[in-house]
């Protein structure tokens, strides 16, 4: 691909693996990653939260999923949960920053995301972050009489000194949502994981502890992370689309969320990806233990939900893809 720098330094990686869905999902992630982005252009760094009293059990991984990592190359970096936990374990993605080196640009994914095309082609402008376009309208949910996007939006970048004007998509109208600046946190990155995880840290803190008297109407849970994300972006210089159009959530990832939404929306080649690269019988006898990828991958369900609906003609909202499965009784998570 012409037109992207040379990288001098391999890419720094980052993923949160942990006891449960998350380390089945990391496995996965790190096979992708190991198959389309070639060895020596990218460091694979796995953040495992450690036992504390912020977790009612261990969350560390299971052995066999720590061996597999790290015989694909994968480095296991453990961090403490000082203020989430078990009770809001979306904090992790935060608080996992401080595991990675300093001063070093990194990208962060959730780990139910698949590599698919090589990550080092991607240019990336560390100094002008952005996240995930992949969203829909799920903050703030604007209540009758309450507050409403504008006031809720300007509440947060006033709290922070932030400059609200120059967030807004001007191309949409006021008070519709995609006017102001929110992504979905699925992935992010920047030139260094310590700068930004601090302010994260201290952002969201703030806005947990404390929010806005504008935000009396609306819900953080599960949303805080994404509430703060655009924030912190946007404080260190960073917004909508600095990078290409369609390479990551396009040709070069693939944030699949859950398995019956993969089977539902994916290409063929994405499926035939997934299933060769879950094939070897070291794989499949981890993955197995995790209910939806036997289901799914392993047991033929997978086919069953790709017959459901025409890749061509996707309903546009994600509801629409999951109340058919939900009846179907092909749903699950």
């Amino acid at each position: 691909m012409t037109g992207i720098p040379e990288r001098d330094a391999p890419l720094n990686i980052l993923i949160v693996g942990q006891s449960g869905r998350l380390q089945y999902e990391a496995v996965l992630f790190a096979l992708s990653l190991n198959a389309t982005t070639p060895e020596g252009r990218a460091r694979l760094f796995v953040a495992e939260p450690q036992p504390g009293p912020l977790w009612d059990a261990d969350p560390r991984m299971l052995p066999e999923a720590c061996d597999i990592l790290r015989d694909l190359g994968a480095r296991i970096v453990p961090f403490e949960s000082r203020h989430f936990g078990q009770a809001y374990p979306y904090g992790n993605k935060i608080e996992a920053l401080v595991a990675l080196p300093a001063d070093e640009a990194f990208v962060f994914f959730d780990t139910d995301t698949l590599i698919t095309g090589d990550l080092s082609e991607v240019p990336f402008d560390f100094a002008r972050p952005t996240a995930s376009m992949q969203r829909e309208d799920t903050w703030p949910k604007i209540e009758l009489y309450g507050p409403g996007y504008t006031e809720t939006w300007r509440a947060l970048y006033d709290r922070f000194g932030l400059d609200f004007q120059s967030s807004l998509d001007l191309s949409w109208p006021d008070e519709y949502w995609q006017r102001y600046l929110y992504f979905n946190a699925g992935f992010f990155f920047h030139e260094c994981p310590h700068r930004f995880g601090q302010r994260f840290l201290d952002y969201a803190l703030q806005v947990r502890d404390d929010p806005p008297e504008a935000l009396v109407c609306q819900s953080l849970d599960p949303w805080l992370d994404q509430v703060v994300l655009p924030l912190v972006i946007h404080s260190f210089g960073g917004g909508r689309h600095t990078l290409p159009e369609g390479m990551l959530d396009g040709s070069h990832s693939c944030h699949y969320r859950a398995m019956p939404l993969l089977y539902a929306r994916e290409s063929d080649e994405i499926i035939g990806f997934l299933e060769a690269i879950a094939a070897p019988n070291r794989i499949k006898k981890l993955l197995k233990e995790h209910e939806p990828f036997l289901r799914y991958i392993y047991q033929g369900r997978g086919a069953k939900v790709r017959a459901m609906f025409d890749r061509a003609d996707l309903p546009r909202r994600e509801q629409g893809i999951r109340n058919p499965l939900k009846r179907a009784g092909l749903w699950m998570r």
